[in-house]
């Protein structure tokens, strides 16, 4: 049975709300999915809604995406205040977060390293699932299932598996997978060497890696920038060395 609820003071509707804050994510185990292109990416990944909030003008899209006893049909001011985004696209969803995967599991991909900013990691994770890898890695970063960081990711956090894991976690059960340091300054050409079973660690977006842990990665990547521009966005710059690993 489709349910309706129609105050903000609704137990369930302030419950999601305080999914905002990372530590009720935690607590909780549940993590927030808003639109349509998100949510059915992550129902297609094999991840069930716990609840399907829409505005009553979605309610024909709901039903291809759930049954009717996740739906709840509430006014576009709840959905306002259940969002994190300045225009709700009309549905929102919560999920179980999924639990970590064994580490044997840990295979070629991403690996986020002190990365701060939720639009540059779901980019990063968006960009390593279309590369068909199947690892991603944080380090000391964002909070993988932050509402910024899955919108960004376009649902594609669903496809790959998160480990939130410490720099000495990753070096003790990454096996023999090497890791590759995206640097500022290196004379190899990252098409040298087959990199293709390798995990892109890409450091802080002000800082970069450390030097320590740059020194600890079996590879060492730099993009030429024929340009001569200094630098790239930490997202873009993953991005292609995860296409240039990918292809090559």
């Amino acid at each position: 049975m489709i349910r309706k609820i129609t105050s903000n003071a609704n137990s369930l509707i302030q419950h999601v709300i305080k999914l905002h804050s990372s530590k009720h994510r935690t607590e909780c185990n549940e993590f927030i999915a808003q639109g349509e292109r998100t949510i059915s990416t992550l129902i297609e990944a094999g991840l069930t809604p716990l609840n399907l909030f829409i505005v009553e003008e979605e309610l024909a899209h709901a039903k291809k995406l759930a049954n009717d006893e996740t739906i709840i049909i509430v006014h576009t001011s709840i959905l306002e205040k259940m969002s994190t985004v300045k225009s709700p696209s009309g549905m929102l969803a919560t999920f179980a977060i999924p639990q970590q995967p064994s580490y044997d599991l840990i295979s070629s991909g991403i690996v986020m390293v002190e990365i701060q900013d939720p639009g540059n990691a779901g980019t990063l994770l968006r960009t390593a699932v279309a590369m068909n890898k199947k690892t991603a890695v944080f380090v000391e970063s964002v909070d993988p299932w932050s509402p910024k960081v899955v919108q960004a990711s376009a649902g594609a956090i669903g496809m790959i598996n998160i480990f939130c894991i410490s720099w000495e976690e990753l070096l003790e059960n990454k096996g023999t997978i090497p890791l590759c340091a995206l640097i500022t300054s290196q004379t190899n050409n990252p098409r040298d060497t087959d990199l293709s079973n390798a995990l892109i660690v890409v450091g802080n977006e002000g800082n970069g890696l450390a030097r320590k842990r740059v020194g600890q990665c079996e590879e060492k990547m730099t993009l030429s920038m024929p340009g001569g521009f200094e630098s790239l966005n930490a997202s873009v710059a993953g991005s292609i060395a995860l296409y240039i690993t990918a292809a090559h």
